[in-house]
């Protein structure tokens, strides 16, 4: 298990950031392919492009 992976995802979760960011960032954080252009929002892509860069540096703006 990829332990920075897992604290990062709690964290997410406990501060509240939108699921979409969460899911994004995960999907990018293991290379995974972006969704389908029709399921894609902007939380998604924001955490997906951050997962890739393995940060969450826009994560405060998806706080719901």
């Amino acid at each position: 298990m990829n332990q920075e992976y897992y604290d990062t995802v709690t964290k997410l979760e406990a501060d509240g950031i939108d699921p979409e960011y969460i899911q994004g960032w995960q999907g990018g954080y293991v290379n995974n392919p972006e969704r389908e252009e029709q399921r894609v929002t902007e939380a998604y892509t924001a955490g997906f492009e951050d997962g890739c860069e393995h940060n969450t540096d826009n994560a405060s703006k998806f706080k719901v």
